[in-house]
């Protein structure tokens, strides 16, 4: 069940969480964020199963459909299901409804971006290491907010030699790879500025080339509060 970022950083039925909703004043959850901005990009998250052989690693596989679990909770959901699409981390749909997929993005909550700086350097030839500096621009209080790090991946091409998709060629892009927290915030103002790093362990075959970064803050709900995204430089 593997999990991608897809369509997140442009400008039917579907289901939203029941409470842990911004109110008027834009508090949620005991985390105070500034009011929704209509330039703020949106986090679109899809679940999919392809059944391929060719997967990818078994942790990697299980970190993925323990998230997916947790929407399942938070969003009030009978099972896991795939392909499922979460937008901000606040409303899901089955994605195969263009109207109504379009109709959930449309209607999602935007938050301005982060004001980070990524300081990105590959120490050894096997491993990333991303540093994030800056500040979130929404203030913290109570249970906090953490700010995680996804290393997504373009251009992939799998031929499935099992399941509903045999024989078939499947692109796919916004492929998250890894995916790591980069640091816990709480009692924070809007322009205090944070710092972290995240180290990758990179795989065979690794092209800076397909890969961006993306970094995004959530609450304990995993609804998500801004997003910024970071190509890799050409010299890594």
């Amino acid at each position: 069940m593997g999990r991608r970022l897809f369509g997140c950083f442009g400008k039917g039925s579907s289901s939203s969480s029941s409470g842990n909703e911004v109110d008027g004043n834009g508090k949620t959850n005991d985390t105070v964020v500034e009011e929704a901005a209509p330039e703020g990009p949106i986090m679109v998250e899809l679940f999919s199963s392809q059944g391929c052989a060719t997967s990818s690693a078994a942790e990697l596989l299980f970190q993925w459909t323990v998230r997916q679990k947790a929407y399942v909770e938070t969003l009030n959901l009978d099972t896991m299901f795939t392909p499922q699409v979460v937008v901000q981390g606040r409303a899901q749909c089955v994605p195969n409804d263009e109207d109504v997929l379009l109709s959930t993005i449309a209607t999602a909550p935007r938050f301005p971006a982060p004001s980070f700086q990524a300081d990105i350097q590959r120490p050894t030839s096997e491993t990333l290491q991303v540093t994030i500096t800056g500040a979130l621009r929404f203030k913290v209080e109570d249970n906090g907010v953490r700010v995680m790090v996804a290393l997504y991946e373009n251009g992939l091409v799998n031929d499935c030699s099992a399941g509903e998709n045999k024989g078939k060629v499947l692109s796919n892009d916004f492929v998250v790879r890894k995916f790591e927290k980069l640091c816990n915030v709480e009692d924070t103002s809007a322009k205090k500025t944070i710092s972290g790093t995240v180290t990758f362990s990179l795989w065979d075959n690794f092209n800076h080339n397909k890969c961006a970064i993306a970094v995004f803050a959530e609450n304990s709900s995993h609804q998500i509060f801004g997003s910024q995204k970071f190509q890799l430089p050409d010299d890594i």
